[in-house]
């Protein structure tokens, strides 16, 4: 008999939720940097073992939010939280419990939701720090288990995933077997090509960028792709460029690196840079860049 369920993965940002996801899937749909805040959208990663097959959910960080980009990340977390049929709250080990924790510990009590605390990061600790935070997550709250990983290294990850399989019910599947996410081509490209600009830059820059994908034209043994990187200040687009534009072609190169292992095909890559001044601060922006609720 196939199984199924949704499942939300939660918790701080730069936790390593995504880090986890492309874990579990063994291949990335979920950028990763590290730098906080790095998932803006819900991500959908579907693992299929057997007859059991995991939706696994993949969260912004869930934190206080400064403007509409921040509000809209928040309330998706919010939503893929109160949508999920289970829960996995990933900690950094060796860090108090936040207000962050608390707020998702405190709807598991009041929706009964179950949850397994995914305690992350173990290979950075000792074995008294790991004891002591599953004492200090014990007292708050019953979680259905206590799973130390790394999601890094993968370890630990097949048993995350023997404790989540308990919340799955008895189903038709929801996808394909060979399916590992609904998300669009484009969508994971415009996402590539962001981690790329997180990776080669620093500070406030990377966090005031979005990436729109203008072309996306497949010619069967090569793929054009015209993307453009929208930044909040003219200064910052200098930045992104570089001197004679040798920032702006570091990123492409390392996105078309990616972007041919994902399609499997030569791609093209033409990346233009343009100022849309505070452009996170106006929720019209925010949606027009793709950060829309899902309907």
């Amino acid at each position: 008999m196939k199984k199924t369920g949704f499942i939300a993965i939660v918790g701080r940002p730069n936790v390593g939720k995504s880090t986890l996801l492309n874990a579990i899937l063994g291949e990335k749909v979920a950028i990763v940097s590290n730098k906080p805040q790095t998932t803006r959208n819900r991500i959908t990663g579907i693992f299929t073992r057997e007859e059991e097959q995991f939706v696994f959910v993949d969260t912004p960080g869930m934190h206080k939010p400064k403007n509409s980009l921040g509000e809209f990340m928040v309330k998706a977390a919010d939503t893929s939280m109160r949508e999920a049929d289970a829960v996995v709250l990933v900690v950094d080990t060796g860090k108090e419990i936040s207000s962050v924790e608390e707020n998702v510990i405190d709807y598991l009590k009041r929706s009964g939701i179950p949850a397994v605390l995914a305690l992350n990061k173990i290979d950075q600790y000792r074995r008294e720090d790991l004891a002591e935070a599953i004492s200090r997550y014990a007292e708050r709250h019953d979680f259905s288990a206590f799973v130390p990983i790394s999601a890094r290294s993968g370890k630990n990850v097949d048993e995350l995933l023997d404790e989540c399989a308990k919340f799955l019910e008895e189903s038709p599947w929801f996808f394909p077997e060979d399916m590992v996410t609904d998300q669009p081509e484009r969508q994971i490209a415009a996402e590539i090509i962001r981690e790329k600009i997180l990776r080669t830059l620093n500070k406030e820059v990377p966090h005031g960028t979005a990436v729109v994908i203008e072309e996306f034209k497949d010619e069967g043994t090569l793929v054009r792709i015209r993307a453009e990187i929208f930044c909040e200040k003219a200064s910052h687009k200098g930045i992104i460029v570089g001197k004679n534009g040798a920032s702006l072609k570091l990123i492409g190169t390392y996105a078309r690196e990616d972007l041919e292992k994902m399609l499997g095909v030569k791609v093209y890559l033409n990346l233009w840079v343009k100022v849309k001044e505070n452009w996170r601060e106006s929720a019209r922006t925010v949606g027009n860049f793709g950060y829309r609720e899902e309907e």
